[in-house]
This record gives C-alpha cells, structure tokens and sequence, in this order.
C-alpha cells in the first residue's frame, strides 16, 4: 500500500511494533501499539486541506465499483448512451442495496494501468454523462431511488470530447436531475472535480466521504492559473475550500459521511458500510414525501445556495 509523506513516522512505529511481536517482546509491542494510537489520533485530527486532498487521491482508495461490489446485491450493469457507445468512466447498474431496489451511477477511475486507460482515468465524455442521464430517467420511470457516486479529476476535455457537445452533456444534466421525479443521492467518494463531478451531483441529499474533496477546479489548475505556478497547489487547496468541512461549513453539501481514521483505502467494508446505511436512512425519508414535496424541496435546497445575509 503507497505510503503518504505525513504517514512515514506512523509506517514506521508500525514496522517497530511487528519487529517487537516477531522477537516475542510482548511488553514492548504493547508500549508501541499505544505510541501509534497516539501518532494516529495526533496525525489524522491535524490534517491540512492539502494531505486531505492526498488521501482523495490515494491509488488505493475505494472506487465506485469497489463500492457498488460491496453495497449491491442482485446487481446488472447497463451500458451504452444510445447515441454514440458506452463510455467506461461511467458506470451504472440495478439491483439491491439492502432491501430497497434501486440503480447506482458512478464515476470509475480504474485500478491498474490498463484499466485507468480503458476508463480514461474516471474523466468521462459527454456520452458518459448521457449514459447517466438515460440510466437514471429509466429509474424514474420504475420509480427506483438513485445513488450517484461522484470520482472524477473532471469532464474529459478532449477535442473529440468537446465536438460532441460536452458543456450540453453537463448542463442537461444539471437540468434534467434537478427535476427527476424520483429520489436521490449522491455521495462524493474521492475527488469531485468540477463540472465533471456536477453532473452526477445534482440530487435531494449531497454527501462527501469524510476525506473526499470537491472542488470547481483542480489546486493545480487554479495554481497554474492564479500564480503562473503549478507548483502551488497547496497554497491553491488552502484558498478554494474544498474539504467536506469546509464544505459543510458554507452550506454547500448536507452530510459528511465517516470514514476509518486512517482513510478509505485502510478499510474498504467499514466504508462501504457506512455509505450504504447513509443510503438507506435518507432514502427511507425521502420516500415519506410526495412527488411534489421532493421537487419543490430539491427546487428550494439549490435556490438557496450562494445566499447571504448583510451585517449591520
């Protein structure tokens, strides 16, 4: 498992504390265990914007397929935007999460080289978001709660991306999801990067993974453009706010969801878990209100954004 810079002092009480068991010193290893709670605890409640960014990015964080494996039964994915082909860095099935019959979207970056590749590194074309799109009119019309799983760098913005109308892809479904008549969640599982992460993003409730991050832009993009410098994204993830925190904090997303101390990657059950309990609680609730309720809701919730009260 890739190591972060800030978890180096953590890998290595661990090395220490498997020496102390392999050499039977039982008191030692008891010392080290509770000197590495304490390193944990220290580290991962003193997370700066930028190591939470790192930890959205970890290579062995938990996809939307790994996710979709284990919260999904009876599940079948559905392919192809009936337009153009099937784009991989979307995928979509149907079938179960706990007792409730419903159909998950959600974004794929892939695991090894030649599935980053084949996914196009979870940067979906507009055929990608149409795909969604049908997916999630075709849960409307069976009237099946949706579950969108946001992990995206962004919009794949290729020449052939553009020529088929990315920014129309985007925006319609901004559009259409806003008054689908059917409830739904979406839950920001790694990077929400932009519009690319929007337009699966639209939905009743908006969660993110405790370290997932969302942002309009990437640090790195922001750096480049603001500073000239690439180099700067830890200044440029400090300025945007784009942890769950600070998130939640502004109003713009309604839940953070917990994840295992130490990330999502350490833990992929106890996180699945968790977004699939986060799941069934507000789609339970959801259900309770009348169609109209649920659009006027979801009408008001997105109208409010952006507002502000003047002081004195």
């Amino acid at each position: 498992m890739a190591v972060l810079d800030f978890e180096k002092k953590i890998e290595e009480i661990k090395s220490q504390v498997d020496i102390a068991k392999i050499k039977g010193d039982i008191h030692a290893a008891e010392t080290l265990e509770k000197e590495l709670k304490k390193e944990i605890e220290k580290t991962f409640k003193n997370l700066s914007p930028y190591q939470k960014l790192q930890l959205a990015r970890h290579p062995d964080r938990p996809h939307s397929i790994d996710i979709i494996n284990l919260i999904m039964d009876e599940k079948y994915e559905l392919h192809g935007d009936r337009e153009f082909r099937d784009d991989p860095a979307i995928v979509c099935f149907i079938g179960k999460i706990g007792d409730v019959e419903c159909v998950v979207i959600g974004e794929e970056k892939g695991r090894n080289t030649k599935e980053k590749i084949t996914r196009n590194f979870g940067m979906p074309h507009p055929e990608g978001y149409r795909k969604a799109l049908r997916i999630a009119k075709l849960a409307e019309k069976f009237n099946l709660p949706i579950l969108f799983l946001v992990d995206t760098p962004g919009a794949f913005p290729g020449i052939g991306a553009e020529e088929r109308g990315q920014s129309e892809a985007i925006a319609k479904n901004l559009f259409e999801l806003s008054r689908i008549k059917t409830p739904t969640v979406s839950v920001v599982i790694g990077e929400g990067g932009s519009g690319g992460a929007l337009a699966i993003g639209v939905a009743d409730k908006f969660a993110m993974l405790k370290y997932s991050v969302f942002s309009v832009i990437s640090p790195e993009g922001c750096a480049a453009i603001l500073w000239g410098d690439g180099s700067k994204a830890e200044d440029a993830t400090k300025a945007l706010k784009i942890s769950a925190e600070e998130l939640k904090e502004l109003g713009l997303i309604d839940d953070i969801i917990d994840e295992p101390i130490e990330g999502a990657h350490r833990d992929y059950e106890t996180t699945a878990k968790n977004i699939k309990d986060y799941f069934l609680k507000n789609i339970k609730e959801l259900k309770e209100l009348s169609v109209n309720d649920l659009l006027q809701r979801r009408f008001e919730k997105y109208l409010n954004y952006g507002s502000f009260e003047e002081g004195n």
